[in-house]
């Protein structure tokens, strides 16, 4: 990886003047600020084109990591982004199936997918992540949840260029107190909502370390 690749300060300076999302790259930049200091294995759920895993490599250089996607146009684009990375494996794997092979790992990230599936397979995913990490481990996922108010959904819909009826039907967003309550009930440690814009939020927790 080199030119504007060789840091993730770079490439995401470069990915937020290039990217169509208002403030994705501040969410991004948060996500690596909440990553472990030391990582082996990192599995990336709906890497879509494989952005947020290149940045978590950028970032750690001598991680390996996993990325999975449902959808095959995505899958090509990860697949190619990853070619010449002996780092990554990119695999595809339905959110509707366990992801519990895949561990021991030491983070699990996600960016804007697990909001497309029901709540109570929400639950279930985030109880499977927090089986797979190691002790210590962190899951952070930047995601599009729910406003408290129509309003709120409306003014975010606008400051998106989107209305109710462009909007994605397949969206499954829940609020972010919900799921940072689950995550707590889970187990998980140091849970919180470290960013929010609007819908946009970066939402985290730990895996204790075994005293």
């Amino acid at each position: 990886m080199i030119s504007e690749y060789q840091t993730a300060e770079k490439a995401l300076a470069y990915l937020e003047i290039a990217d169509s999302i208002p403030c994705r790259a501040q969410g991004e930049r948060v996500v690596l600020e909440l990553l472990p200091k030391s990582i082996n294995r990192v599995l990336d759920l709906g890497t879509g084109d494989g952005r947020l895993l290149t940045l978590v490599l950028l970032a750690h250089p001598n991680a390996h990591g996993i990325a999975t996607d449902f959808s095959p146009t995505m899958l090509e684009k990860a697949r190619v982004r990853f070619d010449q990375d002996a780092r990554v494996e990119v695999l595809s794997h339905d959110f509707r199936d366990s992801i519990l092979k895949w561990g021991e790992l030491d983070a699990v990230v996600s960016s804007f997918a697990i909001h497309h599936v029901e709540d109570d397979r929400k639950f279930e995913i985030y109880q499977e992540i927090f089986q797979i990490l190691k002790p210590g481990g962190v899951f952070v996922n930047l995601e599009h949840v729910a406003s408290p108010t129509e309003k709120l959904h409306d003014d975010f819909l606008s400051a998106m260029g989107m209305t109710r009826e462009s909007e994605d039907q397949s969206n499954r967003c829940l609020s972010a107190s919900t799921q940072l309550s689950w995550l707590s009930q889970i187990g998980y440690e140091n849970v919180d909502c470290f960013w929010k814009w609007r819908e946009l939020a970066v939402l985290s927790g730990a895996k204790p370390n075994i005293s």
